[in-house]
């Protein structure tokens, strides 16, 4: 029942905080390094939470689970009538992207009245590897730890255009540092164009992505590049930045 106890506070604690490492939850428990680190992996093997390194982050079953109010919860509501604003100025529809995994997990949305055929919906997931908010999020990391997450073998081609190789896409996302921003065209689905531009928190790390897709039909990747990313670059907090590694 002890151990019970510890776990159930570690799970608490995951509302406070989106990403924990064995020693937060050892001090959010009460526990030693060890039995919180055993409280951990029983989680990550039932699909509760996911590790990366030395971090531990909760997924979506567990938030379902507690139901309470994450930060990824409140970042949404914030954002949401700055997306609108963005959809007003572009009139094309503005998502706003977390990672969650291997994909972005979308968590707010304005939609245009021209929808875009993705089937992105809230609570979607795209993968990360060939998706502008993948991109954006991933170019926080090291080269090395991209290189982990998206790990040595080809990955599948959505379309004729998807950069499959690992060592091609750790090129592009390089790139996407230096930037500031990610496009992905037609490597999703034909005929789509999207970019991306990442939110930083406070300490500048890179907590989501805002994105806008666009039929290629109705907008020049040259017109993407320029005129939505300075309407992105506005959105949640105006916190883009770009990050050189």
């Amino acid at each position: 029942m002890g151990g019970l106890a510890k776990g159930l506070a570690i799970i608490e604690a995951f509302a406070a905080h989106d990403v924990m490492s064995v020693a937060d939850a050892a001090r959010a428990s009460g526990a030693t390094r060890a039995a919180a680190r055993r409280c951990l992996l029983t989680p990550n093997e039932l699909g509760y939470v996911e590790r990366y390194g030395r971090e531990f982050r909760p997924l979506e079953r567990l938030r379902r689970l507690g139901g309470t109010t994450t930060k990824r919860e409140r970042l949404a509501r914030l954002a949401q009538p700055l997306l609108a604003r963005a959809r007003g100025e572009l009139n094309e529809s503005v998502w706003l992207a977390v990672l969650e995994g291997q994909t972005t997990l979308f968590i707010a949305r304005a939609e245009a009245e021209h929808i875009v055929s993705t089937g992105v919906r809230i609570g979607a997931h795209l993968p990360f590897y060939c998706s502008a908010t993948g991109r954006v999020l991933l170019s926080q990391f090291y080269d090395k730890e991209v290189l982990e997450r998206l790990g040595r073998k080809r990955l599948p081609a959505r379309t004729s255009r998807t950069l499959t190789k690992p060592s091609e896409i750790v090129t592009e996302i390089r790139s996407v540092r230096e930037k500031g921003y990610a496009i992905s065209d037609e490597e999703l689905e034909v005929g789509l164009r999207s970019l991306a531009v990442p939110v930083a928190g406070s300490t500048g790390e890179i907590v989501a992505a805002v994105s806008v897709s666009a039929s290629s039909a109705r907008v020049r990747a040259i017109d993407s590049s320029e005129r939505f990313f300075q309407s992105c670059n506005r959105a949640p907090g105006c916190l883009s930045r770009r990050r050189t590694k």
